[in-house]
């Protein structure tokens, strides 16, 4: 069916509307959703956090409706590497009823150019475009727009053939996580696929996601963040970030973590709170950072990372994945003696030695749409099921 001018009910997007951000931000054209609120964004002027904290990973619009078809305005803003392939439009999932409905992308909008060897970036200003779904039953039924994860994301505007009403709530306990890039989705194929929301999925949990693309630095206004958002689940993934980045030495680092889960304490003090070390990672294993993009890769048009650290610097306090994974457990232990509800994942449980043979990581960092999958089904069932510590007796 064609829909005229007269057909459409425009909706304005507000906050009822949008689950999973911290904050919408209000801009000249409409609202930018964040997962971090203005404060910690203020504290911070990294841009790699910038980018990240835009992009709406686990963020989707969910309303009931007896309309048959939506269309949503938005302004993306396009990622482009110099010298590496082109990255493919970033995807939104439509969920009816729980179930994947259809799946679309938004062309034109802004363009980030960014050079990897010299660390610049460069934005070009483009046009809105417009996600539209048709035929969808003409029933009263939940419909979800699942951003994509890897976007950014300013909604503009959202018309429908049938009046939107916010969707109750679910009934469904918040799960609160936060982590680096692969838990912020990374190669995940689509938003309902990275492992978070998957996991959420078979966990039957409600999700906000704070993974943040290079951005898991036991910051402590992220911990803030974590403290201060309501949740009755939460879980943090540390030390893929802290690695990568060679951005502290191992004085600095068991304090650090220490520091974060008191803060996250204060607001949420006997929320069960699981820490999960990073999964196997080869190239970091037992060679700090900082990973560097693989230049003779670029150059044959393949992204691929290395370990720029030397093995030897771990006798003066820099850190590996190996080197964290211990320090983690140790912390969580002592911790634990005091806090019943803290509790330990070893990462490589979600994806170790074997998984790494079947599975590689296509760019030695990063897990591709079969992992996320993967990392998802494992998590849901080590955590949310029997006596995983985030299971709770209603799920």
């Amino acid at each position: 069916m064609h829909h005229t001018e007269q057909d459409w009910i425009s909706t304005p997007l507000t906050a009822d509307l949008v689950r999973g951000a911290l904050e919408l931000e209000r801009t000249a054209r409409g609202v930018l959703p964040h997962r971090l609120p203005a404060r910690a964004r203020a504290q911070c002027a990294d841009g790699q956090l910038a980018m990240a904290e835009s992009q709406p990973s686990g963020v989707r619009l969910v309303f009931r409706t007896r309309a048959t078809a939506v269309e949503l305005d938005t302004l993306p803003t396009k990622r482009v590497y110099v010298g590496a392939p082109p990255r493919p439009d970033g995807v939104y999932d439509l969920v009816v009823d729980g179930r994947l409905a259809g799946q679309g992308s938004v062309s034109g909008g802004d363009t980030l150019t960014v050079d990897m060897t010299t660390g610049t970036a460069e934005n070009r200003p483009g046009p809105v475009g417009t996600l539209r779904f048709t035929g969808m039953p003409a029933v009263t039924k939940t419909v979800e727009i699942w951003l994509p994860h890897n976007e950014t994301t300013e909604l503009v505007a959202l018309r429908t053939d049938a009046l939107v009403e916010p969707a109750p709530a679910a009934g469904r306990k918040v799960w609160l996580h936060h982590g680096s890039s692969i838990s912020h989705g990374s190669d995940a194929a689509s938003p309902t696929t990275t492992w978070p929301a998957l996991a959420a999925a078979l966990g039957g949990v409600e999700l906000i996601n704070l993974g943040l693309g290079g951005g898991a630095l036991l910051d402590p206004f992220t911990a803030r963040a974590l403290r201060d958002t309501p949740a009755d689940l939460i879980s943090v993934k540390i030390g893929i970030n802290v690695v990568n980045t060679d951005l502290m030495r191992l004085r600095a680092f068991a304090p650090a973590v220490h520091g974060f889960l008191d803060t996250v304490r204060e607001g949420q003090p006997t929320a069960p709170l699981l820490v999960v070390s990073p999964i196997l990672c080869p190239i970091h294993e037992d060679t700090p950072g900082p990973s560097a993009p693989d230049l003779s890769a670029l150059s044959a048009g393949r992204l691929r990372f290395r370990a720029a650290g030397d093995p030897a610097e771990r006798a003066s306090g820099k850190l590996t994945l190996r080197v964290i994974r211990d320090e983690l457990a140790r912390i969580v232990e002592e911790r634990a003696a005091e806090d019943p509800n803290l509790h330990h994942l070893d990462g490589r449980a979600l994806y170790g030695e074997a998984d790494s043979a079947e599975l590689p990581l296509p760019d030695d960092l990063h897990p591709d749409a079969a992992t996320h999958r993967r990392i998802g089904e494992r998590f849901a069932r080590l955590a949310f099921t029997g006596g995983g510590p985030l299971a709770g007796s209603d799920l």
